[in-house]
Order: structure tokens, then C-alpha cells, then sequence
């Protein structure tokens, strides 16, 4: 919506703080006592009303400063930081991340960032509860008024749809709360939430408009495409897999989508509003900007380095034949871990003696002159890598001033979505269906990896779910995937490892066992199937309401 933000001005920062004064309460399910505000005054025009829903999209998205506590789903901490739970990512600041507590056998109601999913999960569904209660007062055309309805359900449903992934049974809230309703609300049934989520999504996608009818200016208002993405994406993580297929179908045969040819710069400025972008949180330098600069940036460019990608996920990435990376291949380099490698590695990570904004990142634990040495503490990489995705090397303003917009569902996924689906409901597979979804993300111009022709159902599993990890890498996707395939306790009860350096005379190694390829060591996590996938309620919230223990 930076159309909104560019138009209003200071008049949508007003009404962002006013929005949130209204909304906010000591309890986060305390709704909008209204008794401080004439709302009679505010409810009296369609501008008002498109205002109101600017703050209902932004929510609590910070807009100044660094963020380090996730401020909203869609911001950048709030979403990408969940990699750092993953087999993915690793947090600069260290095992006590709280973000790490999410996976490494650690996870209690106590942990920070789940009273901020929480908190600001409800802050935003009470937003969207007063506007859908006042939006009938103010009288203009019907069919904008059916969108404004549309959008709000849209949001507050998304709202729901992660409570429901992450926390099972939460209380569901349609209407705005007294502090002392508030305090005493139950939790419902998992599957009342989910039907409430699948209900109001599929009834916003009837009235929402099209992706190709959104005009460049309206860019970040929902979509029909994006309403229905959010069912598909709810009926996967449900194992409903027919259901997903149709729906999934259903946004493939509107065709109004692409897959770019260009796969770098949809995370950039340059091209975020292709048309593979089915929805992103929009950002505005000097009106609503973010810090991802400054947070991913190595420290040779000023940043400090917060996202250090996992051997891990450098090593999921086939050579440029197909086939799997080895280290004991042939075509394997520790001089140039990318060579002859999947395109995406290069375009999401960057590893030692890269060069950022015309900069040599040197990470080698040797190197002592270098302010992105590995190990040597401070704002530098715990892995040897740094995050190439989203750092927009282009960018030459104050870093926690950046613009660039941050996607929440592309096209790619929903075709690699269709055929997880299809595949999963036990539906046949045939290279026409390949070719048609993982073999579209994998031939971009920009990508051209070879074309999957593997049928077999238990091979394709894996073919898929590793394309799906490499093609989403770092876009916060890892950690659902993760949870509703109940892969955790395979992939995160593991020791991780970074970059290789064969021969370097600083290593680290997990006691007195040295890596067999002179990785760098760098966490054991220890997930606990059957407790860690679902999330306990916020200590502080239970002590308000034991009823939601």
C-alpha cells in the first residue's frame, strides 16, 4: 500500500499512532475501549475509512529503528528471523537466541518472542474487529466497501492462521472486548479456528479483486490470489491435501501470475512488484521504512551481519548438473563453495572473498585484518557465510532507512505447493505435471537448472522438498515446513556446521572431534519431536488468564 503512505503523508503517521492509541491495552486481548475517542467524528468518509484500513494492514509492523523483537508476522524479524530456528539460518547473537529456543530443546512459556507473536497477533485481529464493526457507518460506493470488508477479514484470518500453526487452540475474538471479557476469554478448539480461518478467507477471496486488476499504485492491497494462497497454504498445513490441490489449481488457472526470469531482484527494489509477488508487506524509505540493511549487511559494509546462513542449507544446493552436492566430488571447491552450483546459492548467500557494494568479504578465521573474520566476535559471521537475499547492494542511504518491500508469497510457491498437494493426496504424477510447476521454478532464465523427471513417489518427496527449501531459502518459510512435516526430530536434533576451511590454524570443533571437512562447528540443537511443535502460551498472558493454560 505505499500508494497510501505516499498520498497521506503525515496524515497516515497521525492516524498509524491515533489507530494504535485506539487499539492498544494493557492486556493484549483487552479490544478497543472506545470511551476516549468520538469515533461518530472519525466514521464519516470513504478517506477516513481507507485510512483506517492502512493502519489495520500495518498493525504494530515497526517503521523506524531496528527490530529486534518480531513487531508483526510480515516484518522482517517476525518472519525471516524464524530461519534461525531452522536447519538454515543461524542468529549472530548466539545460542540464547530466543529464536534458537524455539528448536534446540529449550522452549518454555518464558521466551519473548512468543509473547510478541502473541501480543501483536491479537493487537492487529483488534484493529481489524473495530474496523469491521464501524465500516457500515460511513456511506460510499458498495463495491469499495465490499473490497474494505474483504481486506480486513483477510488480514485478521491471516492473523489466525499462524495462532493456528504455531499454538494449536487459541481463543478465537470476532468482536471488540471489555479488559475485564478480555481477561476471562477461553481458548477454542483448534479446528473451530481453522474452519473460522478457511470461512472468512474463501468469502474475502469472492469479494476481493484479481491480481491483474490491482493498479501499480494499490501494490500490497490484498488480492483474490492472496486470500486463496492463505487457504491453500491452511489446508496443507492441515494435511487436507485434495482440497489444497483444488484451491492451489484453482489461483494457477487464473493466470495472472509468473514465475520472474529474474530471481534476485524480486528481493530487491528493482523488481518487487513482478508479478510472481502475490503478496508482500510494503515499506517506504523516509515515510515506513525497515532496517534490514542494517541488520543483514556484513560488518565490511557497515551492517552487522545478525543473518549467518548454516552449512547446512549451502550444502543442499545440487551442482548445476542436478546432481546433490558432495564434498568428496570432483567439482567441489572450499576456494569457491558456489562453483559449478545451483545459481540460487550465489543469489542468497555470499561466503568468503565475495564481493558486496564493490567490498571484499573475507570471513577466513585467519584473516585478523578483516571486520567479518569468522570467530572473532563483535558484529561478525558465526557460520563464514552472510545473507546475499534481501541485501540490496544498490542501496546507498542511511541503512535503517531502506524501502524495499518484503514478499510473504510468491508465485513459486504456490505452484510447488500444488504439487506437494497433489503428490501428497496420493494423485498421479506425470512430467506434464512437473514440467508445469517444479520444473517452471527450476528453469527461470535467471536459475535454468535441469528439469526433474523423477515420478516415484518417495523419491519426488524429497526431490520437492528440497526444492522447495532451496527456492524459499530465507523467506521464512522453513520453520512451518519443518513443523507440519514433522521433520524436526531429523533435521534439528543435529550438530550444525558452517563454512570449510582446509587448513586454517583457528578452527572449531565440537570437542576433540575434528570436522572430516574442516567445517567450522557451530551449534547442536536438540529438538524434541512431540513437544516442540507446538508452541506453550505466553507465560505472562496466563498469569492474567489461567484459564488459558
Amino acid at each position: 500500500m505505499k500508494n497510501i503512505m505516499q498520498a497521506s503523508g503525515q496524515r497516515w503517521a497521525f492516524w498509524l499512532v491515533l489507530f494504535t492509541f485506539l487499539t492498544g491495552c494493557e492486556q493484549e486481548l483487552d479490544q478497543s475501549p472506545l470511551d476516549r475517542f468520538d469515533s461518530e467524528n472519525f466514521w464519516v468518509s470513504e478517506a477516513n475509512t481507507y485510512l483506517a484500513l492502512t493502519g489495520v494492514y500495518r498493525g504494530n509492523i515497526k517503521i523506524k529503528g531496528t527490530e529486534t523483537l518480531p513487531s508483526d508476522w510480515w516484518s522482517y524479524a517476525g518472519l525471516l528471523f524464524t530461519e534461525f530456528a531452522t536447519d538454515n539460518a543461524y542468529d549472530r547473537r548466539g545460542d540464547n537466541s530466543a529464536f534458537h529456543k524455539l528448536s534446540n530443546g529449550t522452549l518454555t512459556s518464558n521466551v519473548d518472542i512468543l509473547n510478541s507473536y502473541w501480543a501483536n497477533s491479537y493487537a492487529k485481529i483488534a484493529r481489524a474487529n473495530y474496523f469491521l464493526e464501524n465500516v457500515g457507518k460511513v456511506t460510499f460506493n458498495e463495491n469499495r466497501k465490499k473490497r474494505f470488508n474483504a481486506e480486513a477479514r483477510f488480514l485478521r484470518a491471516t492473523q489466525y492462521f499462524y495462532l493456528a500453526q504455531f499454538w494449536g487452540a487459541v481463543p478465537l475474538v470476532t468482536t471488540t472486548l471489555t479488559p475485564e471479557t478480555a481477561n476471562k476469554v477461553a481458548k477454542n478448539p483448534k479446528a473451530e479456528v481453522v474452519k473460522f480461518i478457511l470461512d472468512e478467507l474463501t468469502a474475502a477471496a469472492a469479494d476481493l479483486p484479481r491480481h491483474k486488476d490491482i493498479p501499480n499504485p494499490e501494490k500490497g492491497r490484498a488480492s483474490k490470489q492472496a486470500a486463496l494462497a492463505f487457504v491453500g497454504r491452511t489446508l496443507l498445513g492441515e494435511a487436507r491435501y485434495t482440497e489444497a490441490a483444488e484451491v492451489y489449481k484453482t489461483i494457477i488457472d487464473l493466470n495472472d501470475n509468473i514465475i520472474d526470469p529474474d530471481y534476485a531482484g524480486l528481493f530487491q527494489t528493482s523488481n518487487e512488484n513482478s508479478n510472481e509477488i502475490i503478496f508482500s508487506s510494503q515499506f517506504l524509505e523516509n515515510l515506513a521504512a525497515n532496517s534490514m540493511n542494517q541488520h543483514f549487511f556484513p560488518a565490511v559494509a557497515g551492517g552487522w551481519h545478525i543473518f549467518c546462513p548454516l552449512g547446512s542449507i549451502v550444502e543442499s544446493y545440487e551442482f548445476t548438473d542436478g546432481t546433490p552436492f558432495s564434498y568428496t566430488d570432483a567439482r567441489y571447491t572450499a576456494a569457491d563453495i558456489g562453483k559449478d552450483r545451483d545459481p540460487r546459492l550465489r543469489y542468497n548467500i555470499i561466503y568468503n572473498r565475495n564481493i558486496f557494494k564493490n567490498l571484499r568479504y573475507v570471513t577466513h578465521p585467519d584473516s585478523a585484518a578483516s571486520p567479518d573474520q569468522l570467530g572473532a566476535g563483535k558484529q561478525t559471521t558465526q557460520t563464514g557465510y552472510g545473507l546475499k537475499k534481501f541485501c540490496d547492494e544498490g542501496f546507498s542511504g542511511n541503512l535503517t532507512n531502506y524501502g524495499g518491500n518484503l514478499p510473504v508469497i510468491r508465485y513459486a510457491e504456490v505452484l510447488l505447493s500444488y504439487l506437494e498437494a497433489k503428490l501428497e493426496a496420493g494423485q498421479p504424477i506425470d512430467q506434464a505435471l512437473l514440467d508445469a510447476t517444479i520444473n517452471k521454478v527450476r528453469g527461470r532464465a535467471s536459475v535454468n537448472m535441469p528439469p526433474v523427471t523423477e515420478t516415484n513417489p518417495e523419491a519426488l518427496r524429497l526431490i520437492l522438498r528440497r526444492e522447495r527449501r532451496n527456492e524459499l531459502a530465507f523467506e521464512g518459510i522453513r520453520y512451518w515446513d519443518i513443523i507440519r512435516w514433522k521433520i524436526g526430530g531429523e533435521v534439528l536434533k543435529a550438530d550444525f556446521y558452517g563454512a570449510p576451511f582446509p587448513g586454517a590454524v583457528k578452527t572449531k570443533i565440537k570437542g576433540n572431534t575434528p570436522d572430516p571437512f574442516s567445517r567450522w562447528y557451530v551449534t547442536t540443537r536438540n529438538f524434541r519431536p512431540g513437544v516442540d511443535e507446538v508452541w506453550p502460551i505466553p507465560q505472562s498472558e496466563i498469569n492474567v488468564n489461567p484459564g488459558l493454560k
